[in-house]
């Protein structure tokens, strides 16, 4: 398992739009990705759980991937969360 710990910057926080690209570029992931925040795991794999996890602009997060593809699919979502999700 790897993870990193990353500051969400979208203005709005993940709200649909970005919690989408999120979850979309999760379920690409050969690994298991959650996210770790206020002492809850969250599935990226799911919108409806990135939303409801309430992530606000200048949370901290922590990017946890687990499996055969770790290192590459950290890599590639914490460019992505880092870039604004497309924001």
């Amino acid at each position: 398992m790897v993870s990193k710990t990353l500051t969400v910057k979208n203005p709005s926080g993940l709200h649909l739009r970005p919690a989408g690209v999120l979850a979309k570029a999760a379920g690409k992931c050969a690994s298991d990705v959650t996210i770790l925040y206020n002492g809850k795991t969250i599935a990226c794999k799911s919108v409806l759980n990135i939303m409801a996890a309430g992530i606000k602009t200048g949370s901290e997060i922590v990017l946890q991937c687990d499996g055969p593809t770790e290192a590459e699919d950290l890599a590639t979502l914490t460019e992505l969360i880092e870039s604004g999700l497309g924001e």
